[in-house]
C-alpha cells in the first residue's frame, strides 16, 4: 500500500493541491488521505480507488512484490 499512497502525494503534489483540497475534490476525507499518504496499511480498497480516480487510475489484482 506504501507505492499507492506515494504515488498518491506525488500526483496530488504534481496537481497542486494541499491534502485537505485533495480531500474534498475527491470525496473523502482529510484523515483518510493522510493515512494513506503515510502508508497505512488497512485502508478501504475502494476509497484508495476512489482517491486514484482523480488521476484516472486504479488498484487491480497483481503480484506480490517481493520484499
Amino acid at each position: 500500500m506504501n507505492t499507492i499512497g506515494k504515488y498518491i502525494k506525488a500526483e496530488r503534489k504534481r496537481a497542486g493541491l494541499t491534502q485537505e483540497e485533495f480531500a474534498w475534490r475527491a470525496g473523502l476525507g482529510l484523515r483518510f488521505v493522510r493515512e494513506l499518504e503515510q502508508g497505512k496499511e488497512t485502508v478501504r480498497l475502494d476509497k484508495v480507488n476512489q482517491a486514484l480516480a482523480m488521476f484516472g487510475m486504479e488498484a487491480v489484482p497483481g503480484k506480490k512484490e517481493r520484499e
